[in-house]
């Protein structure tokens, strides 16, 4: 595994790339916006303010926008700004999975009374729900495959069932490689959606599994073209517009509005105040990533607290050698009783999504290349079925390591 000599992430990123210094693309880009002066985050600002003001309601019979949230830090700083600083009445909607800690479900609970809106909460039934997590967990690796979905499909369902056209969502949650420049606008759309957040991956997929029917997928249908269009729906991320800085944001509304950070330390990483609405996200989703690709949750906050200047690479490194192999045990313990699942089922699926970029197999032992120099074993292959090994084999071949 090659390694940002900026940051801590691995090549192996999505859609990273490194530079003959060494440098990821998400450093660089990075380096770009910390150039940027206060007369251009003014322009932006302006540029939010204008499409705030053709999407908002006339007359005052309609709401001016929806804001998709989570009840997490990002959603009480959109809020904060749509409805404290540019007076827009905004529809709160938010996708339910079903994995919301305490302190983020009673974040979630009490937004409507903090800001004085409506919010409406989709929550699809929990027996689907079991379904979507063991189906997604054995089709592709992720069990959370059904709230990434859920998150970015249910606000535009609702608002076109509502007719209020402007959705309005936090971060670029797919940008964190670098991909855009600040002057990109990039949409949240359909194909932007099918492609990154649904990882190509659509409801009819999952028809048929475990005895799924349309019927129990109504929420997972994104508007087609002609709903859309009909509907005149824009989706921004107001990352676009403003300067983003979820430590900062976090302790904000913190302070301004109660917002509640994690009550308990997380296993696989050092932040306190993200991924509250959904438990496993921290957990057992993050250890899946590690198992994939060799690099965590905790690799994610490092990089982005580096380029931050909240951390030095060296405290990065030590967070990545702390965290990011570690197996959440309270977390997967919850996980397979909620599915039904076997501890020794699931790490015999999990190994078969290992990526032959970073994974070796020697002596029934998985090694990966580590940042801080050498390689080191991360547990015994569970992998018993032979096909599973001959395609990890194969799949080995493929990639120039």
């Amino acid at each position: 595994m090659n390694y940002c000599n900026k940051c801590v992430y691995p090549q192996v990123s999505v859609n990273l790339l490194l530079d003959d210094n060494g440098v990821c693309s998400a450093c660089r880009v990075q380096e770009e916006f910390d150039e940027l002066t206060s007369e251009f985050w003014e322009k932006k600002a302006s540029k939010f303010r204008e499409i705030a003001e053709n999407y908002r309601s006339k007359d005052g019979s309609n709401y001016d926008c929806i804001i998709a949230v989570s009840g997490g830090k990002d959603s009480y700083w959109q809020t904060h700004v749509v409805k404290n600083i540019f007076g827009l009445n905004p529809l709160l909607v938010t996708y339910h999975g079903n994995n919301f800690l305490p302190e983020g479900q009673a974040n979630l609970d009490k937004m409507r009374d903090t800001f004085g809106v409506d919010h409406i909460v989709v929550g699809p039934s929990v027996d689907t729900l079991r379904k979507l997590n063991r189906i997604c967990f054995k089709k592709m690796g992720d069990m959370n495959w059904h709230a990434h979905a859920g998150i970015k499909t249910v606000p535009m369902a609702m608002a076109v069932k509502m007719k209020v056209p402007l959705v309005i969502w936090g971060e670029i949650t797919w940008s964190i490689a670098g991909m855009f420049s600040p002057d990109d606008y990039a949409e949240y759309n359909k194909r932007t959606v099918f492609e990154h957040d649904l990882r190509g991956f659509s409801w009819q997929d999952m028809i048929n599994e475990e005895g799924l029917s349309e019927k129990d997928l109504l929420w997972l249908k994104f508007p087609d073209d002609e709903q859309g269009e009909a509907a005149g729906l824009k989706g921004i991320y107001i990352g676009n517009f403003f300067k983003w800085d979820p430590n900062e944001h976090a302790e904000l509304m913190r302070k301004d509005f109660g917002f509640e950070y994690a009550r308990q330390p997380f296993e696989r990483t050092y932040r306190m105040m993200s991924n509250l609405d959904d438990m496993h996200e921290n957990g057992i989703h993050d250890y899946l990533k590690f198992i994939k690709f060799g690099y965590g949750r905790a690799s994610d906050h490092a990089s982005k607290d580096i380029r931050s200047g909240y951390l030095t690479r060296e405290q990065g490194i030590e967070a990545v050698r702390t965290y990011d192999h570690v197996k959440p045990r309270k977390d997967l313990e919850r996980w397979l009783e909620y599915v039904d699942i076997k501890e020794s089922e699931f790490d015999e699926i999990a190994d078969g999504f290992r990526d032959p970029r970073v994974w070796w197999l020697e002596n029934g032992e998985w090694y990966k290349h580590n940042i801080w120099g050498g390689y080191s074993t991360y547990g015994k292959t569970y992998l018993k079925d032979k096909s599973k090994i001959n395609m990890f084999e194969e799949n080995k071949k493929r990639h120039v390591r």
